[in-house]
Parts: structure tokens; sequence; C-alpha cells
């Protein structure tokens, strides 16, 4: 299987980086959301250690740059600071001397939550056959099977993910109200978890203190979400935090030029989009694409991932 993706991402000049991109490690499949779950991840990471060259992204961007890459590099990001990442994707890391970067949301450390994930805990609270949002203009929505809460669920991210950010609080405070949950406050990491990430040598990034759209925001107030952000997480680590990934991540409409520049002006080496394919050493380092192939077989996975490789790359 090397060879495949060697045909296509040689050492040198020619070097082409593949940025992996995870959120959760579950200890068991969620049957609402999908994602990874243990079993998958672990697989995951043994066939990229098969078949790729794992890097620290640190060490990529330099080596991008300088056109050192070696062949088949890769690099595995986390976005967001889940619990999860530090208790279960931790340890599997270590087993397999691989070192990611976390791109952490420090205003949600210790006892925080994201705004979708309140949406998606109350979903799977609401109690009855019927979801009835009516009053807050989100529509009724049947309950009665797992594919119509699903259904509910994009339905209710999709309608709020582009509101202005006190306006999407709001919404979302008034759903949770009116399904009566109760909601856990222990899913995003402590600051200690960071600092147990950081000690084992993964790495540290930014990803602002309240993870907003950052076109849905003016510039000052952008800017001061991607500074203190950094300013935060290196209180917590006691070292610099170089690199950045845009949240959400799209170009052009999550994140646009002005926020390139932010990021450059304030002392990141690099920063990671959502965006598809693989970087070149002529790509902008402050827009480099990430990406998550979703097959379960070995040979599904590698030949996703080498076509990923030919993907246009998007920047603002």
């Amino acid at each position: 299987m090397k060879m495949l993706p060697l045909l296509f991402s040689p050492a040198g000049k020619n070097a082409r980086l593949s940025i992996v991109i995870y959120h959760r490690v579950l200890p068991k499949p969620d049957p609402l959301l999908g994602g990874s779950d243990v079993e998958s991840f672990e697989t995951e990471l043994k066939y990229l250690t098969r078949n790729f060259n794992i890097l620290p992204l640190s060490e990529a961007v330099k080596r991008l740059r300088s056109g050192t890459l070696p062949s088949r590099a890769v690099s595995i990001t986390f976005d967001d600071g889940y619990a999860d990442n530090a208790e279960i994707a931790l340890p599997i890391l270590l087993k397999y001397g691989i070192t990611a970067t976390f791109f952490v949301a420090s205003g949600f450390l210790d006892g925080g939550r994201m705004w979708n994930d309140t949406v998606i805990e109350s979903i799977r609270q609401v109690q009855g056959e019927v979801l009835d949002l009516n009053e807050i203009d989100l529509g009724t929505h049947a309950m009665t099977s797992l594919d119509e809460r699903r259904r509910a669920l994009s339905f209710l991210i999709g309608a709020l993910k582009y509101l202005p950010q006190e306006a999407r609080q709001s919404q979302v405070e008034k759903v949770r109200a009116l399904i009566s949950a109760d909601l856990p406050d222990n899913l995003m990491m402590t600051s200690d978890q960071v600092r147990q990430l950081h000690h084992a040598g993964m790495g540290i990034g930014g990803h602002t203190i309240n993870h907003p759209i950052l076109t849905s925001i003016g510039n000052a107030v952008a800017r001061t979400e991607i500074a203190e952000g950094k300013e935060i997480l290196e209180g917590i680590i006691r070292a610099p935090v170089r690199l950045f990934a845009y949240p959400n991540g799209k170009p052009g409409k999550d994140y646009q030029v002005d926020h390139v520049n932010m990021v450059r002006q304030l002392g990141f080496d690099a920063a990671v989009s959502t965006a598809w394919g693989a970087a070149r050493d002529s790509d902008d380092c402050f827009q480099l694409p990430r990406f998550t192939p979703w097959d379960k077989s070995e040979f599904f996975y590698v030949s996703r991932m080498v076509r990923n490789i030919f993907h246009k790359i998007e920047v603002a």
C-alpha cells in the first residue's frame, strides 16, 4: 500500500503535506452523532502509520517551507478541546508514538460547553414523539426514531450556526429551556488536561476563545478572540503557541483575508483551515488544508487520502 501514496507524495520540493482532522474520540460509537470511537480511531492510526510518515505539525510546516518534507507526509490534528482528547486519544497516540496537535478554544476549558453540544445533548434528552420549537421559530420536529432525531439535529445546527454570536447563544438557551435538558459540564478539557497534553509532547494550538465564526464578528473582536485565546493557552502551558486553526474553517465563508493577516501579525507560524487538499511548498502556510477520510477498509482509506492530494485547495 505504501507505493500508492509514494507515487503522488514524494520527498523534497515536490512533497505534499496531508493534515488529518479529528474532533472527538468516544469510548464507544455514538448512535446519534457517529464520529470516531476508540476502535475506529486506533484502526485509522494503524492505517496511517503503515502507509504514511506522520510528523508533528510544527515540524511538518518547517520542512514544507524548506523543501525537506519526507514522502507520504501526514500530520494529525484535533479541534476544539474535548476532554476525551486527553482521556482517550492521548494514550492511543502515545502507544503508537504519534505527536498530534490540539487546537483548543480556551473559553470552554474547566467546565464550559460549546453551543453545538448544548443542542446535541438537548436533542438527546427530548421526551415524547414531537419537539415543538415554533415558539422560537425553529419549527416542529418528529422524535419517534433515531433518524428523525438526526434530521432535527442537522436542521437546528444549520439554522443556528451562522446567526450572530449573541443571537445564536440566545436561541440555543431557549432550545435547552424548552426541552428542560440537564446538560453535562465535563465535555471539554480542564486546564490541567491541556498541560498534560503539552507535557506528553503534543502540540497545543490556538482556536480563539469562544469559537466564533470570524466573518460574523467585527475585526476588532476577531483580533481579540485570536490574540487572547493564544495568550490564555500560553499562560496554561508556559510555552509559545505558534499554530492556529480557524473556527469552522471554510475559506471565504468562515474566515477571510483580514483574519489570515491577523493570525500572521499576532505571531503564529502557520494556520489550518477545513478546506480539503494537501499542501505544497508554494501554498500559503496560513491557510493549510485539512481532511479526514472515512473509509473502513485500509485500501479505500489510503486511496481516499491519495485522491485528496489532487483536490484543488480553496483559500480566502
